[in-house]
């Protein structure tokens, strides 16, 4: 028997739950037990994905501590007690607070297989596991495609440069009679005259074109505007960055290259980021000038 437990607190987006249970389709075979423990909230942001695959949800108690880990563990010890024991569990969370959950049920000769989002992965967490998967795929491909598209153009005006100087090099000037170099240089003045006004021109409307567009599409972001995008934060809990950030994003109250921690630090007096050096959980606390 094959055992897939969600933490959906930290495997939090529909995307990265669909493309974990692709991969261990393909290369780990069926898995019978499919169980997604978390907040009312994370839970029903993934029903859709939850339902295509069947899985059973557990909504875990609405505390001010959170007890989602607590709940899958005890889970997963329930499982390795039962006979016949599973030949293997997939902790879906990439969550360092399981390892010793991992290595005692390891020790018990269950195969552990972790399935992470790629930027959640604890390092330290690695080597618990006889495997890993990093889904979210596609987002790193994608970027280290545009990296490697811009990366060119730095070098591209080096590059004429030198073609320049060496084809000045190879191909001395040409002599030109006085008179002939004379009309030249007035026919290509008086060409340059007619051509500017229009130049300045059409470089001024076409920088206004662009300032215009960027400002209209400027999102007008307010504490108002982020709560209505995330409504799970007025209940005062904390709840998942990733979730949080995959909200705002949606909403289009921040773009690709706005990240919601910098976002919600604009307001400190509303949104506690914890921890402080990498951010996990977001928590509003309204302000008494709110209120």
């Amino acid at each position: 028997m094959n055992v897939f437990l969600i933490d959906a607190d930290n495997l939090s987006a529909s995307a990265w739950v669909d493309e974990a249970f692709r991969v261990l389709q393909e290369s780990e075979g069926v898995m019978p037990v499919r169980r997604a423990y978390g907040s009312a909230e994370n839970l029903r942001g993934l029903a859709d994905v939850l339902r295509v695959w069947a899985v059973r949800p557990f909504v875990n108690l609405s505390l001010s501590k959170n007890t989602t880990d607590i709940a899958l563990a005890v889970d997963a010890m329930e499982f390795a007690c039962q006979m016949p024991m599973p030949k293997m569990i997939v902790i879906g969370s990439g969550d360092a607070d399981f390892v010793p959950l991992v290595v005692r049920l390891r020790e018990r000769g269950i195969r552990m297989i972790c399935v992470s989002e790629r930027g959640k992965m604890g390092r330290e967490a690695v080597s618990a596991y006889d495997r890993v998967i990093l889904v979210g795929q596609e987002q790193a491909l994608q970027e280290a495609s545009m990296t490697a598209v811009q990366a060119p153009a730095l070098d591209a005006p080096v590059v004429r440069s030198a073609a320049r100087k060496t084809a000045t090099r190879k191909a001395p000037a040409a002599k030109v009679p006085a008179k002939q170099l004379a009309a030249k240089k007035v026919a290509a003045k008086t060409t340059a005259a007619k051509k500017a006004p229009a130049s300045k021109a059409a470089a001024k409307k076409t920088a206004l074109s662009v300032k215009d567009e960027a400002v209209g599409k400027m999102p007008n972001v307010d504490v108002s505007a982020i709560l209505q995008a995330v409504p799970a934060l007025q209940t005062g809990q904390p709840q998942p960055l990733a979730a949080v950030a995959k909200a705002l994003l949606d909403g289009k109250l921040r773009g690709k290259n706005l990240t919601s921690t910098k976002l919600l630090k604009k307001f400190p007096l509303h949104f506690e980021l914890l921890p402080l050096e990498r951010p996990r959980t977001v928590q509003y606390r309204p302000s008494e000038e709110a209120s």
